[in-house]
């Protein structure tokens, strides 16, 4: 369900559609788990929505995508390891959340 990869040269970003399957959106909780996830990569992070871009390790400016169900958002990754960072920051994004982990 996820676009492919797109990465034009090398230490270009690589980015990724995703849409928001979780059916709050992306909430408090979500927003806070992915920010979690994000900061434990040397990359930058960001996600896209229309024309608004929030650093990914924020999940305060996550919050403020207001990323409703069914939104299409752009995860952009760059940096070292942004290769190994963009599978499971996707399938975070993408996540209809079990409804989420325990505080």
């Amino acid at each position: 369900m996820n676009a492919p990869t797109i990465t034009v040269a090398p230490g270009d970003a690589l980015r990724r559609d995703v849409v928001v399957a979780n059916p709050q959106g992306l909430h408090l909780r979500p927003a806070t788990a992915f920010a979690k996830l994000a900061r434990q990569f040397t990359c930058a992070v960001f996600v896209l929505r229309d024309d608004r871009r929030a650093n990914g390790k924020s999940q305060m400016e996550l919050l403020l995508l207001a990323a409703e169900p069914g939104s299409r958002l752009t995860l952009e990754v760059d940096g070292s390891d942004a290769e190994q960072a963009l599978d499971p920051l996707a399938e975070m994004l993408a996540d209809q959340g079990s409804e989420d982990e325990p505080e």
